[in-house]
């Protein structure tokens, strides 16, 4: 189902059918050497009849990243390379962006790949919408076991659910888009990224380009080969600290906040009672009304009712579904505990440590 917007947003003027505007890519870049080469690549194959550029915004790489983001840039005109030395993806797009050169500004992975017409397609959504901001759907693929685990996890409705981006939709405006084709001025004058958010920045960008009456908007059109973690000690760590600064923005965000996003801290609350409930009462058996405690062991029971489900809908054999529904739990319990911690205390120094080599 599309998030769509609380209010259509006033549209932008756009320029004649059949004009191509210049476009330039920003790509944050921090330890990708398996990645940067393929992701890199889909962006130099882009069929647009405008002008193109890619900023690559290039971290502090332990993994020969960087050397080899030299040489394609040596090896291609249009690759121009900044450096950002916090490492932090916002920092970087914040950077990357400043060194723009051009009126629309496509934000790119280094962990995704691009079809060969994604310019085409979202540069022609912005002229026929008058949006500041279109985005589709992050289609997940996996190479190995664990990752295609990952992948399956991502685009299921028991995975990730609610944002357009994962499940699809209809067309229309919506609360969120995936990485983003941005008109630049509206960068601009929105201030870009905001550097102390570090995970979710996505989000808290769009939630303010909406705020200030704009249009952001989902195509499924747009579609981008997302290559999710491959271990699960990386799904993990990147999990809890997007839940961290979820958390950390429901602190002064929380009117604005969908629902859907206290789903898994609750699911953690209501499995962390449940153990409680269970430790008390190993040392003394309830009696009387107390007994009404153990209703908390119904946070469990419902879960694995739901993992249950999850697996039986899920296709491949008995194992890869069992791997399937523990992918779930890991996603679900490392974000929720995160947002907990981020509720409570706020982002702090936390960073995704997930792709450190």
């Amino acid at each position: 189902m599309t998030e769509h917007a609380t209010a259509p947003g006033r549209p932008l003027a756009t320029w004649p059918e059949g004009t191509w505007p210049a476009v330039s890519f920003v790509m944050p870049v921090l330890n990708e050497r398996d990645y940067l080469t393929d992701a890199v690549g889909s962006v130099l194959g882009q069929e647009y009849a405008g002008e193109t550029e890619l900023i690559l915004a290039l971290g502090p790489s332990t993994d020969g990243t960087t050397e080899l983001a030299e040489s394609l840039a040596a090896a291609e005109s249009r690759i121009r390379l900044v450096h950002n030395p916090v490492a932090h993806i916002p920092a970087g797009l914040n950077l990357a962006i400043s060194a723009t050169r051009n009126p629309i500004v496509i934000r790119v992975d280094a962990h995704s790949e691009i079809p060969h017409d994604y310019a085409r397609v979202g540069v022609e959504t912005l002229r026929r919408t008058g949006a500041a901001n279109c985005g589709g759907i992050m289609a997940a693929t996996g190479r190995g076991a664990y990752q295609r685990a990952v992948a399956a996890a991502y685009n299921s409705p028991f995975g990730l659910g609610g944002g357009a981006y994962h499940s699809g939709g209809d067309e229309g405006p919506c609360e969120s888009a995936y990485l983003g084709i941005f008109r630049r001025e509206v960068l601009i004058e929105v201030g870009c990224y905001d550097e102390t958010v570090r995970r979710g920045e996505d989000w808290e960008l769009n939630l303010r380009i909406r705020e200030a009456g704009y249009q952001v908007w989902f195509t499924p059109e747009l579609r981008v080969t997302y290559w999710p973690r491959d271990t699960r000690d990386r799904l993990a760590r990147q999990f809890w600290s997007t839940g961290v600064w979820r958390g950390a923005l429901v602190r002064s965000l929380a009117t604005r906040t969908p629902l859907r996003f206290f789903a898994a801290p609750a699911l953690v609350v209501g499995l962390g009672a449940s153990a409680a409930v269970g430790i008390a009462e190993g040392v003394r058996r309830f009696r009387g009304p107390a007994r009404l405690l153990r209703a908390a062991h119904l946070a469990p029971v419902a879960y694995a009712g739901f993992l249950g489900l999850a697996a039986r809908r899920a296709d491949g054999t008995t194992r890869e579904r069992a791997r399937f529904a523990e992918v779930i739990a890991t996603m679900h319990v490392s974000w929720g505990a995160g947002f907990l911690t981020g509720l409570a205390r706020g982002g702090g120094r936390t960073v995704d440590t997930s792709r450190r080599a």
